[in-house]
C-alpha cells in the first residue's frame, strides 16, 4: 500500500474550512440585519476559520494531484471532525453554550443533520447564532449528498455502490461521472429546493427568517428548529406543515431522481425500486398511526398544543404522516410528543429510527435500499432451500445485484446493530436507564434528532452527562459517514505502510 500522502490531506480539509468560514459570513450577515448583539463576535469566527483553512492550503500547495483510498477515508472522517471543531467557534465566542461538552455536541449535531439539541431556551438566542445553527445543517447536508454520490461509491462503500457499480462510463442512465460535474447539479437542485421551501413557508405565516432557518433544515434532514416547540409552535397553521412534509419527503429520496425530474425523466423515478419502496413505507406507517391517533389518543390532552383548525381527523393524519416523515427521513422536526400516544407508539416510533431514507438523500440512519435488499436475500433464501440447484440472483432496478454489494450490505447491518448495542451499553455504563440509553443510542447513530424517554420529543439531550456528550458526537459521526469510514481508521491495516 502506497505512503499516506499528508499534504493532500491538509490541502482539502484546508478548502473546507475555508468553505465552511466564507459560509459563516453569512451567518454575519443574518447576525447584522437582524440588529443582534454578536456581529463582531461572528465576524471574528468567520476570519479565524478562513485564515486558517488558507493557512493550511498553503503550507500544502504542492500537494500530488491524486487522492488514493486511504487519503479518502481520512479526508471524510477528518473533514467532518474540523469542520465540527471550526463550526465551534461562533458558540464560544458569544458565550452562548455554557460549557465545552455542550457547544461540542451541538455543532457535531448540526454538521451530522441530527438535530438534537442541548439548549432549554432556542427562543433567546442571537438571530445570528440561530441562523448559524442552521447553517451547520445546510452544510452538512450539502456534504452528504456530494460525498454519498460522488466520493463514498469512489472508496467502495456506501449505498450508491447501486448507482455507481455498474459501469463506470458515462451512461444515458446516470448522471456525468466526473465528481464536480455531479457535485454542481446536485447542488443547484439543493439550493433550488431551499429556495423554494423558504418561499413557500413564508407565504403560509411564517416569518422570512424562521422560514429560511426550516428550509435549510428540513433539506438537510436536520431538525433545528428556531423555537423551543419545534415545529409544533405552528400547529396553528396547516399549512406550514404540509410544505414542510412534502419538502422531507424530497429530502428523504434520492437527489438523483429530482436531478431526472428537473431533466424530464419522469418515468425513471417510477422504476426506481428504492423510490417505490419508500414512498409505500410512508403510506403505510402513516395509517398505522393515523389509525391509532382517531380512535386512541386525544391530541389536545397532550404537553403541545394542538388547534384541530381543520377538524380531529384531518389533524390526526396531518400529524401521522408528519412524524412519520420527520422520524424515517431522520429530519427529527416535532409537532407532537408520539411517546405520549400509545406505548405502542411509542415502540413504533422507535422501529422507524432504524430505517433511514433513501441512499443518496440527506436522510440518516441505514437506508430503505439496504432493506429492500436484505429482505430480498431473506426471502430469496426460502426459494434456495426449496430448490438448492437453482441459480436464482437478487434483482434491483430490474438488473442483478452481485453478491458482493450483497455481502457489503449485510456487513453493514451487523456492523450497525452493533455499534448500536455497543452504543447503549456505554450509556448504561454512564448511568442511563434501558430505555433512555437504546433511545440516545439509536437516534444518535441514526442522525434521528429525538429519541424516547427522558430525550423524547418534548424534551432535549441537556440531561446527557459531558461525557455522554461526546459519545452521542460519536455515534452522529459514525451513522452520518456510514460507519466504514469512521471504524477503518481504528483498524491496525489501515495504518500499515506496506
Amino acid at each position: 500500500m502506497s505512503k499516506l500522502s499528508h499534504k493532500v490531506i491538509i490541502y482539502i480539509i484546508g478548502v473546507l474550512l475555508l468553505f465552511n468560514g466564507g459560509l459563516m459570513l453569512l451567518a454575519t450577515i443574518a447576525s447584522w440585519l437582524m440588529k443582534d448583539t454578536v456581529t463582531f463576535e461572528m465576524t471574528v469566527s468567520a476570519f479565524l476559520v478562513m485564515i486558517l483553512g488558507g493557512f493550511m492550503m498553503l503550507i500544502s500547495r504542492n500537494h500530488e494531484p491524486q487522492i488514493h483510498k486511504r487519503e479518502g477515508y481520512l479526508i471524510v472522517t477528518l473533514g467532518w471532525v474540523m469542520m465540527t471543531l471550526t463550526g465551534m467557534i461562533p458558540y464560544i465566542l458569544t458565550d452562548t453554550i455554557e460549557d465545552l461538552p455542550s457547544v461540542f455536541f451541538e455543532t457535531m449535531s448540526g454538521y451530522t443533520a441530527t438535530g438534537s439539541t442541548i439548549l432549554k431556551d432556542i427562543e433567546s438566542l442571537p438571530a445570528g447564532i440561530l441562523f448559524w445553527r442552521s447553517m451547520t445543517h445546510w452544510i452538512g447536508g450539502m456534504g452528504i449528498i456530494v460525498l454519498a454520490i460522488a466520493i463514498l461509491p469512489l472508496l467502495g462503500i456506501g449505498g450508491m455502490q447501486l448507482f455507481s457499480a455498474e459501469a463506470p462510463g458515462p451512461n444515458s442512465d446516470k448522471l456525468h461521472p466526473r465528481i464536480t460535474d455531479t457535485a454542481k447539479r446536485l447542488w443547484l437542485i439543493y439550493v433550488s429546493y431551499t429556495l423554494a421551501e423558504t418561499l413557500l413557508l413564508s407565504l403560509a405565516g411564517m416569518s422570512f427568517f424562521d422560514s429560511l432557518n426550516h428550509a435549510m433544515s428540513t433539506m438537510a434532514s436536520g431538525g433545528f428548529s428556531t423555537k423551543n416547540a419545534s415545529l409544533a409552535h405552528w400547529n396553528h397553521l396547516p399549512w406550514v406543515h404540509y410544505i414542510i412534509i412534502v419538502f422531507m419527503f424530497l429530502a428523504g429520496t434520492n437527489f438523483v431522481l429530482s436531478y431526472f425530474a428537473f431533466t424530464g425523466k419522469i418515468k425513471k423515478i417510477f422504476q426506481d425500486d428504492e423510490f417505490l419502496t419508500f414512498a409505500k413505507f410512508i403510506f403505510v406507517f402513516s395509517m398505522i398511526v393515523f389509525a391509532v391517533l382517531v380512535t386512541q389518543v386525544d391530541l389536545t390532552k397532550e404537553s403541545f398544543e394542538h388547534p384541530q383548525v381543520w377538524g380531529k381527523v384531518e389533524s390526526s393524519l396531518r400529524h401521522s404522516i408528519f412524524q412519520v416523515l420527520a422520524i424515517v427521513t431522520t429530519t427529527g422536526f416535532v409537532t407532537a410528543d408520539y411517546t405520549a400516544w400509545t406505548p405502542f407508539m411509542t415502540i413504533f416510533f422507535f422501529g422507524l429510527m432504524f430505517l433511514g431514507g433513501s441512499a443518496g438523500s440527506t436522510s440518516g440512519g441505514i437506508k430503505v435500499v439496504r432493506h429492500l435488499l436484505m429482505i430480498k436475500s431473506g426471502f430469496l433464501e426460502f426459494k434456495r432451500a426449496l430448490h438448492p440447484n437453482a441459480i436464482i440472483p437478487s434483482r434491483y432496478n430490474g438488473k442483478v445485484v452481485s453478491k458482493e454489494i450483497i455481502g457489503n450490505i449485510l456487513g453493514f447491518f451487523i456492523l450497525y446493530m452493533i455499534s448500536f448495542i455497543i452504543g447503549s451499553l456505554v450509556f448504561g455504563l454512564m448511568g442511563l436507564d434501558f430505555k433512555n440509553a437504546v433511545g440516545v443510542a439509536a437516534s444518535s447513530l441514526g442522525n434521528v434528532g429525538p429519541a424516547i424517554g427522558n430525550f423524547g420529543p418534548a424534551s432535549n439531550f441537556s440531561e446527557l452527562p459531558s461525557l455522554g456528550k461526546y459519545w452521542s458526537s460519536f455515534l452522529m459521526l459514525m451513522g452520518r459517514l456510514e460507519l466504514f469510514t469512521v471504524l477503518i481508521l481504528f483498524t491496525p491495516f489501515f495504518w500499515k505502510k506496506n
